[in-house]
């Protein structure tokens, strides 16, 4: 059975309910109506869930912001006795670590979504590695907290000593490490990362067509040229979107940090020195805070949730920008 054709139709269209090119009923657009407005729902809902943080946490500070203003803020002694609360060295030690880890986090991911989806491996062996790199977002902050307790710390002490003792001038390596400090911290918290950039990178490699690979070669490309000069660069919004959410998870990571960081309210620049974090702070000062220091910790709080949605923000729009054939 064959529509009749029409003037706009110069072939006969197969009469058939079960055909793709078929228009849409009203089934279709009932459908279609439904699935808009429960999405448009879940938007409303998310940013109403959103505000509802923001105002509860908000509300709670402002006695905080209103009694100590922006003293918080640029502040470096936490001394509940004295009633001095400052948050910069928390601030410089959650930017610090989040951004070591995701340079370590970010080269080693990126690497590994190479290595298995550019052909290095069977099918079969790199389904098996990805699972085995999927499986570590599986593992409880607290265990990697122990491993890196046990672990990381005494692997890494002889070298920081070496270090310590032959290159003490650079500020880089200033302190020898003799417990937790920011080094395992940025380590154990790389390892954390690693699953989310490595999945989101694979998915952006995997999704550039093959057809662009193969023209590569065509041009008289290497294999490495055809995958640093073409499909990295192909892949390259998918690849910094990964990074976005991967420094996203490491600014709010808590237990393993509040376990390895030190919980020091110093602001170094050494990588052995122990450090602190704002979500370490919340975390290990809330359970025996009293009135005056919970309005102070809420106003941390705040600024913690500040800095993780203007990162976010920030990416979004850079990966907007770029997605627009902007480089």
């Amino acid at each position: 059975m064959y529509r009749k054709q029409s003037m706009n139709t110069p072939f006969d269209i197969p009469d058939n309910p079960d055909s793709a090119c078929r228009p849409p009923s009203a089934k279709d657009f009932l459908v279609d109506r439904i699935f808009r407005g429960l999405a448009r729902i879940g938007v409303a809902l998310i940013l109403a869930l959103v505000l509802a943080l923001i105002f509860e946490i908000g509300r709670k500070a402002l006695p905080g912001m209103e009694k100590h203003g922006l003293d918080v803020l640029f502040g470096t002694v936490w001394d509940v006795n004295q009633g001095k609360y400052g948050i910069l060295p928390a601030i410089w030690g959650t930017l610090y670590s989040a951004f070591i880890a995701l340079l370590i986090a970010g080269f080693f991911g990126v690497s590994m979504a190479i290595f298995l989806t550019q052909d290095f491996l069977p099918a079969k062996l790199a389904a098996v590695f990805r699972t085995i790199v999927e499986l570590l977002a599986a593992i409880p902050s607290v265990v990697y907290g122990l491993w890196g307790i046990y672990v990381v710390i005494p692997a890494i002490r002889p070298l920081t000593a070496w270090l310590n003792s032959e290159l003490g001038w650079i500020p880089f390596f200033g302190t020898s490490l003799s417990g937790p400090g920011l080094l395992p911290a940025a380590l154990v918290l790389a390892i954390m990362i690693l699953p989310t950039v490595a999945a989101v990178s694979q998915d952006a490699l995997a999704s550039v067509p093959m057809k662009t690979k193969q023209a590569a070669y065509g041009l008289g490309t290497t294999h490495w040229e055809a995958i640093l000069k073409v499909m990295v660069p192909s892949a390259a919004t998918g690849i910094f979107g990964s990074l976005v959410l991967g420094l996203g998870r490491a600014l709010g990571e808590t237990m393993a940090l509040a376990m390895l960081v030190g919980n020091a309210n110093t602001l170094s620049v050494s990588l052995f020195a122990p450090a602190n974090t704002l979500a370490a702070l919340l975390a290990l000062n809330f359970p025996e805070a009293g009135p005056n220091e919970v309005e102070v910790l809420m106003y941390a709080a705040l600024v913690l949730m500040f800095i993780t949605l203007l990162v976010n923000v920030l990416g979004s729009l850079l990966m907007l920008y770029a997605q627009r054939g902007n480089k």
